[in-house]
């Protein structure tokens, strides 16, 4: 499956974006998708993830209670709402899929697809 990401941008601290995953294939539905992010100089870490019928969310510490996935699988969509941004968040975020793990997983190498990247920039 292939995946597009987008909706990154330049805002300011304490502003939102929403970020969008589009993939190519009806089957999106079966797969669960993970957010990933790296910012400059840093490896790349996890963000947030969602089952494939959207029942069980997972987020790392560092965003919990400001970031929200979500997912339409009418849509063949899946979307990271980033509110309360912080200069820390500052990263190109990635969209993968994982189409072979029984649980929700924060383990990169649990997925097979990867979307390119989009920028987003927090300003302080």
């Amino acid at each position: 499956v292939q995946l597009q990401a987008s909706g990154g941008g330049l805002v300011q601290a304490g502003g939102y974006l929403r970020l969008s995953c589009v993939a190519s294939e009806r089957t999106f539905s079966t797969y669960a998708i993970g957010w990933f992010r790296q910012a400059p100089g840093k490896e790349r870490e996890f963000v947030a993830a969602i089952s494939s019928n959207g029942a069980t969310t997972f987020y790392s510490d560092s965003v919990r209670g400001r970031f929200t996935i979500s997912r339409d699988n009418a849509k063949n969509t899946a979307y990271l709402q980033m509110n309360s941004l912080k200069s820390e968040d500052t990263a190109v975020y990635s969209c993968a899929a994982d189409g072979l793990s029984v649980a929700v997983t924060d383990y990169e190498g649990d997925y097979e697809y990867w979307g390119q990247g989009t920028e987003v920039t927090v300003s302080s």
